[in-house]
């Protein structure tokens, strides 16, 4: 039954994300090609910069409210409600810290100054946001894809009128604010009409909840500096355009992410039933999600290695052909994120989120002096070979380093065994 629920659950996903996927290309495509390589770099690096306070934003809250929510059903009002108070405090501090960084740190740069301002409006919406949990911990994400989809659908006509009447990129950077605001009052009415608790805040479920969130703060924070950092560095050690070639690069890895984004939530809160139950059952569940996704990963990563110059001409053009050989590297280290999502879920089952800190403590470092390193010499390839790197090993390196969380490496491993896939197949039938 519940294999059943997380199947459609993650078809629902799927199938309006590939609608939103024809639409993000289509828009892409154009505004990529309308902006050129400086003006797309430029909205590249605000929302890099944005996202860097975007764990600070959530206060690790993300990553825990799904279990929250399974392991006190009762307090779903209150757990929703709390988490968005905590998080739109937050996220009015954090837009003020990006605006401060961008004029320090841009100097005279009055265009970077504004964008960054405009773009970190969104975090306000993202905070509120968060009640998309609650539909995945009740297997609900159908709703969730559908309202996602209208947003999109609209913020996609935004664009093209923006394209149509030539606006400039002031416009385009608070585009993405917009979408996050027709999400968040989308959400809230759907959750308010299938029946969910009334939202309270509660001074003792932010205790509990912030005691096993912080762990999430400084762990996604780190992610975010191995994420984001790249694109920071292109834009001061070089130029925009080199953060726009880059950018494109990524975006094209990134065309179905939606799809592991799916299996992987929509997997999360049956992984963690399972945990109640019984351990074989849990780890059987784990290792059959790193089985999907490593073999869904290394298929998707060969075929855009293989197709990754007519993949730019078509959606960038040859204005962003340098964008090329980055590709090919970058869609490899992918493939190492999603195990690390998959890794996270199994980190928070067994309660040894201490850990996390160390694992991308070590990650961030390890990112920013590679970079350091590398760009200089070889531009924006060499910012994808230092991604490349410390995806592998914050992923997989140091999980043998530290002894505590070597189980899931063993687990990782045992999902490379095809067996994995006839079973689920035989099990969705």
């Amino acid at each position: 039954m519940i294999k059943n629920k997380i199947f459609r659950n993650a078809s629902w996903i799927i199938v309006c994300r590939i609608v939103q996927s024809v639409f993000t290309l289509i828009i892409t495509m154009l505004t990529a090609r309308y902006l050129g390589p400086s003006n797309y770099g430029l909205i590249s690096y605000a929302a890099s910069v944005v996202a860097f306070v975007v764990p600070v934003m959530q206060l690790g809250l993300g990553n825990i409210l799904v279990q929250q929510t399974v392991d006190y059903p009762e307090e779903e009002g209150k757990i929703f409600g709390t988490s968005a108070v905590m998080s739109v405090c937050s996220s009015l501090a954090c837009i003020v810290g990006v605006v401060s960084f961008a004029a320090i740190a841009n100097k005279g740069e009055t265009d970077t100054i504004i964008v960054c301002g405009l773009y970190s409006i969104l975090l306000v919406f993202q905070a509120i946001e968060l009640i998309q949990y609650w539909f995945q911990a009740k297997y609900l994400s159908k709703f969730m894809a559908l309202i996602s989809l209208g947003a999109y659908v609209v913020v996609s006509a935004y664009k093209i009128f923006l394209l149509a009447s030539g606006k400039s990129v002031y416009w385009f950077a608070v585009s993405n604010a917009i979408d996050y605001l027709l999400i968040a009052v989308g959400l809230h009415i759907a959750y308010r009409c299938l029946g969910g608790a009334k939202l309270e805040f509660s001074w003792a479920v932010a205790k509990r909840m912030f005691s096993s969130s912080r762990h999430y703060i400084v762990s996604s924070l780190m992610v975010t500096v191995f994420a984001q950092t790249d694109k920071i560095m292109l834009k001061l050690m070089i130029d925009e355009a080199a953060t726009g070639y880059y950018s494109a690069a990524v975006s094209c890895a990134g065309i179905t992410s939606f799809v592991f984004a799916a299996i992987i939530d929509s997997s999360r809160p049956a992984i963690f039933e399972s945990k109640k139950k019984d351990i074989a059952s849990f780890e059987k569940n784990v290792s059959r999600l790193y089985c999907v996704i490593i073999y869904l990963s290394l298929a998707q990563s060969l075929g855009m290695t293989l197709l990754a110059k007519p993949i730019i001409h078509i959606l960038y053009g040859k204005a962003y052909y340098p964008a090329i050989a980055a590709l090919q590297v970058i869609v490899w280290y992918t493939t190492f994120a999603y195990l690390g999502s998959v890794r996270n879920i199994w980190i928070l089952a067994e309660q040894k989120q201490k850990y996390l800190w160390i694992i991308n403590l070590s990650g961030a470092l390890m990112n920013v002096i590679l970079n350091a390193c590398l760009i200089p010499y070889l531009g924006i390839v060499g910012a994808a070979i230092a991604s490349l790197i410390t995806q592998v090993f914050t992923n997989i390196v140091i999980g043998i380093i530290i002894r505590p969380i070597r189980r899931n490496n063993r687990l990782m491993l045992s999902g490379l065994n095809p067996k994995n896939i006839i079973e689920l197949v035989k099990n969705l039938r």
